[in-house]
């Protein structure tokens, strides 16, 4: 009887397993990774947590491409490095479908790319393949926006701790960027939502995203992949 009921108790206990997936994007100075690390640590997302686990946080924004600070990545690679980032793409795709039972939080992705590549180089890339293996892996998308005039006093905040400062001297820039991107996610097929930041509000922002992910499913997944 107590093997039985251990059995039935694991069984209930995988069933229930936390395993959300989530792409925060945006433009510059709207606190994605700040949420992103505030989503880690709680417990409504990650379950409850004694110590601390292996952060399941990665981000498009590393710049893996080149031997020096702030240089060229899987957002702002140059048109050499194509190749090397539709790989590292489809590398992160593969990974995600191998580790299906998993939680992700992912601070900037592919939209970014497109953002980036359609204004500075003016390159189009098509993304569907990857987001429908998204689709299937259970990701949702959480577009964090802010108004033109926040941006003044978010720049202020990041200023304080930002080791590279310059990159926030444009402000017009991250407007223009934030209009390009409520086109993207407009034609994303990802579930989405968006969250304005304006009041610089993380813990309110996180707690919205909580509520949402919880309505729309988005917190475990079906077994039988």
């Amino acid at each position: 009887m107590k093997q039985k009921y251990l059995k039935s108790k694991i069984k209930l206990e995988m069933s229930n397993k936390l395993c959300p997936k989530i792409i925060l994007e945006g433009t510059r100075l709207t606190f994605k990774t700040e949420i992103a690390f505030a989503l880690n640590k709680h417990p409504e997302f990650v379950g409850p947590r004694k110590y601390q686990y292996h952060s399941p946080i990665v981000s498009g924004e590393w710049c893996a491409f080149t031997n020096y600070p702030w240089g060229r990545g899987l957002i702002n690679f140059e048109e050499q490095e194509e190749k090397r980032a539709m790989e590292t793409y489809r590398t992160w795709a593969k990974l995600f479908k191998q580790l299906y039972y998993y939680s992700w939080i992912v601070d900037r992705f592919h939209l970014s790319t497109q953002m980036y590549q359609s204004m500075v180089y003016n390159r189009q890339y098509d993304f569907k393949w990857l987001e429908d293996q998204l689709n299937e892996c259970g990701f949702r998308l959480i577009f964090m926006t802010r108004n033109p005039e926040s941006f003044i006093t978010a720049r202020k905040k990041r200023l304080k701790i930002s080791g590279n400062p310059s990159q926030y001297e444009n402000l017009d820039l991250f407007k223009r960027e934030q209009e390009m991107m409520y086109r993207l996610v407009e034609e994303s097929t990802l579930p989405s939502l968006q969250i304005d930041i304006s009041n610089n509000n993380i813990e309110d922002a996180v707690e919205k995203i909580l509520k949402w992910m919880i309505k729309t499913g988005g917190m475990y997944m079906e077994d039988g992949h």
